[in-house]
């Protein structure tokens, strides 16, 4: 048997099945597809997919469905991703560039793919040791107060008030050149690396502000720490209940396993561990490690430097469009928050 023919087989196996969820037949697969050979032969190829564990009856029936192993060799078999069509690129760009502000971001962009794949959307939010410094502003708030705004590349903001000990409302040319050396030194750095290039502001202040330096400086390190609340969005769980002959036994399991923002963070984390930043990965089935998570497949990628993004659905998934949106979304998404 020709692997080539063997391969359009399974391929037309798992697109049939996936756009109807029934089984699929060898009769189906010449009504529907130009395989160019007989019917005898197709039956064969079936035959030879079904001992190597790529297709399985789940019923005694002439039909046949993917199994995980199939799944991941027609996904391994890509030729490449297909790229999306320029009005559904400009559509992405102009829902995405509407967000005005870091959480909208977030919210539009689990809404969007939702809704382009009918999947369950999930969404990491920008992570700040990942993340460089973008800008810093020191207002005086009154009084002895001063406001420290962290403006992250990927659009967060850390937010500190502190006590000076010292009325700066009367004082803008100190703020001003305290501000302009802080972002001097620190602007597109790691957040992380930025309390080290901090540490020659004192040096390079008058000793009469010293004080004050020292004290935006212990702010500004703190706010650059990486928060432990990481959080997840999601949106589409519903999508799930319109799939769930695909989790007879399991939706539950996958509905509270979602819930789990610390298993999607891991998964999402452990997902974006590969050398090519715009690639993206696909795990189907028992290939996950989290067991509630075994019926379903994830794809996923990350959006620049900043986090991952992807989508949890059924293994009977529409990979290539899944892949498509998820690669365009988290490019778009990256731009905006890069800009």
């Amino acid at each position: 048997m020709s692997e080539d023919r063997r391969l359009d087989v399974l391929r037309a196996i798992v697109q049939d099945y996936v756009r109807t969820s029934e089984p699929v037949g060898s009769k189906s697969l010449l009504e529907r597809h130009q395989l160019g050979v007989s019917a005898a032969t197709v039956r064969n190829d079936m035959a030879a997919l079904e001992e190597e564990g790529l297709i399985t009856a789940p019923h005694t029936s002439a039909g046949r469905i993917p199994t995980d192993a199939g799944y991941r060799l027609f996904v391994d078999r890509l030729q490449q991703i297909k790229p999306m069509s320029r009005a559904e690129r400009a559509a992405i760009a102009r829902f995405l560039d509407g967000a005005v502000d870091l959480d909208d971001v977030v919210s539009r962009t689990t809404r969007l793919l939702s809704s382009l794949t009918h999947q369950v959307a999930v969404m990491q939010y920008p992570s700040l040791s990942r993340s460089t410094l973008r800008h810093v502003e020191l207002v005086p708030v009154g009084g002895t107060r001063l406001m420290i705004v962290l403006i992250a590349s990927t659009g967060r903001v850390e937010q500190r008030v502190v006590e000076t000990g010292r009325d700066l409302t009367d004082e803008p040319e100190a703020v001003a050149q305290l501000r302009a050396l802080v972002n001097e030194l620190a602007v597109g750095e790691l957040l992380a690396q930025v309390p080290a290039r901090l540490a020659a502001v004192e040096d390079r202040v008058r000793h009469a502000d010293r004080g004050v330096a020292r004290i935006v400086v212990d702010a500004l390190a703190e706010a650059a720490q990486e928060r432990t609340d990481e959080r997840i969005a999601m949106a589409g769980t519903a999508n799930l209940a319109r799939v769930g002959s695909d989790f007879p036994t399991s939706l539950s399991q996958v509905l509270e396993a979602l819930e789990e923002h610390v298993v999607l963070l891991r998964l999402m984390g452990s997902m974006a561990l590969v050398d090519d930043a715009q690639a993206v990965t696909v795990s189907i089935g028992a290939e996950n490690p989290y067991e509630p998570l075994r019926t379903t497949s994830v794809v996923a990628t990350t959006y620049g430097a900043a986090g991952g993004l992807g989508v949890v659905g059924p293994t009977r998934m529409d990979y290539p469009q899944a892949m498509a949106t998820v690669r365009a979304v988290a490019h778009y998404v990256a731009d905006i928050l890069d800009g």
